[in-house]
């Protein structure tokens, strides 16, 4: 078993580095902790091992606004792409601060 320290933090823009979309991370698993359903839904061949950090995302793509569950190594940084428009982004984060959005004092636990 190999664990990795989480290379993004809450609040970071990232995008999926197979598929086209992007989002602002809203919390981290230190491993896979979701269902073994949807895990077994991911295609074999591009299906990442659970033994690495799993990010929650705002996500966008150029159709929708959704959530998004996603392993460290399929995530790249991409704030320099700007801001995310999904619309709960401002429930959690009070505005943007250069690449990374600062979360709301509320927000936290």
């Amino acid at each position: 078993m190999t664990h990795s320290t989480a290379k993004f933090s809450i609040g970071e823009i990232v995008r999926h580095r197979l598929y086209p979309f992007r989002g602002v991370v809203v919390d981290v698993d230190p491993e896979f902790d979701n269902t073994d359903e949807w895990y077994e839904s991911i295609p074999p061949e591009v299906r990442p091992h659970k033994e690495q950090p799993f990010y929650h995302l705002l996500a966008e793509n150029a159709d929708s606004y959704y959530t998004a569950y996603v392993s460290q190594q399929n995530l790249v940084g991409d704030g320099e792409n700007g801001p995310v428009g999904h619309p709960d982004i401002e429930e959690l984060f009070d505005g943007i601060n250069g690449e990374r959005y600062k979360l709301r004092r509320e927000a936290c636990n």
